[in-house]
């Protein structure tokens, strides 16, 4: 299993962003992938989770800005970031949680 994460990039505060993790190498259509965090100096931490039913779950610092959605036929995750905060900027990561296996970060710098 190999999981790419791309999408991340620069933008003001107030603005959006939409990852995509893209998830190969398994005949799993789709299982439990979790998106992560790490800022600068700090612990890599729960973004929110897509389980294999598609059931989502958010950080509290995430709830109601972020959503996590899925495409099963083109195998990829997505986090859509809306109202981006400072406090956001982090290397965002996915996960395929069955196996415990990470992708490489994408940076998300939230700045004006």
């Amino acid at each position: 299993v190999q999981l790419q994460a791309s999408g991340g990039g620069l933008v003001q505060p107030g603005g959006s962003l939409k990852l995509s993790c893209v998830v190969s190498g398994t005949l799993f259509t789709m299982a439990a992938v979790g998106w992560y965090r790490q800022a600068p100096g700090k612990q890599r931490e729960l973004v929110g989770t897509i389980d294999k039913e598609g059931v989502t779950r958010y950080a509290d610092s995430v709830k109601g800005r972020f959503t996590i959605s899925r495409d099963i036929p083109e195998h990829t995750v997505y986090l859509q970031m809306n109202n981006l905060k400072v406090e956001d900027t982090a290397v965002y990561y996915c996960r395929f949680l069955a196996l415990d296996v990470w992708g490489k970060g994408t940076q998300v710098t939230v700045s004006s």
